[in-house]
């Protein structure tokens, strides 16, 4: 089983608000890139990794990666416009040996090895699995109207049945000719996830229990979530 890592750091983080590129924040003295990056250079699964930067990270992130001495890069490619822009180029870059494809976001530094050997055997299985953890909070659609002043802009809608509603992380799992497949078919599609474009084909896609840990770094609140999530993690 040939399974090719795409990681993907070319955001340019502007809800961020930082000097320093986001995958380069440290949280516990490690760039957060680097915690993903390590987990998947020392699976025995991954093959090898595709990195997606811009123009503006690149020589930091090429750095930080030599620095740590990370193993299994194959490529570093660009992004793109669109978050599937910058994976439909790494997809470009994967081996004709890759049986499977796992798509990681840079920014979730929290992954471990036993996840990520249950997704990818999952996806191996029946084609495309995710990683996900059922919402805790009450979620509720809003109307937004832009008529309204701002104090009646937002009324709600209807509350959602919480059971059946899930948050979905990353990483992914597709079978090559299925993830191909789907962006050379859906690859313009607005999509938030790859699973997106993986649905559209009609294909069933499993979702792995993931964890609340696993979070993805967005804003600066975010940060500080992630350093008590490491020093516990540190302490434990």
């Amino acid at each position: 089983m040939y399974v090719s890592a795409i990681v993907l750091a070319a955001g340019q983080g502007l809800r961020f608000k930082s000097k320093v590129p986001k995958p380069l924040l440290k949280i516990n003295s490690k760039p957060i890139i680097i915690h993903c990056l390590e987990t998947f250079s020392r699976h025995s699964f991954i093959k090898d990794i595709i990195l997606v930067v811009n123009h503006f990270n690149k020589k930091d992130i090429i750095s930080s990666v030599n620095e740590h001495r990370i193993k299994k890069i194959r490529d570093i490619v660009l992004g793109g416009k669109e978050r599937q822009d910058s994976v439909f180029n790494a997809l470009k870059a994967i081996d004709v040996k890759t049986d499977l494809v796992l798509i990681h976001d840079g920014v979730r530094p929290f992954i471990d090895k036993e996840l990520v050997s249950l997704v990818i055997k999952e996806a191996r299985n029946c084609g495309a699995a995710i990683v996900g953890v059922p919402v805790k909070a009450t979620i509720k659609s809003i109307k937004v109207s832009k008529y309204q002043s701002i104090k009646d802009k937002f009324i709600v809608g209807n509350t959602l049945d919480r059971d059946n509603l899930w948050e979905i992380q990353t990483p992914q799992v597709f079978k090559k000719e299925l993830i191909l497949e789907a962006y050379k078919k859906f690859g313009n599609f607005e999509v938030t996830d790859d699973a997106m474009l993986v649905e559209k084909l009609g294909a069933k896609v499993r979702v792995v229990l993931g964890s609340y840990n696993n979070i993805k770094i967005t804003t600066p609140e975010d940060l500080v979530i992630a350093e008590a999530i490491a020093r516990l993690a540190h302490s434990s």
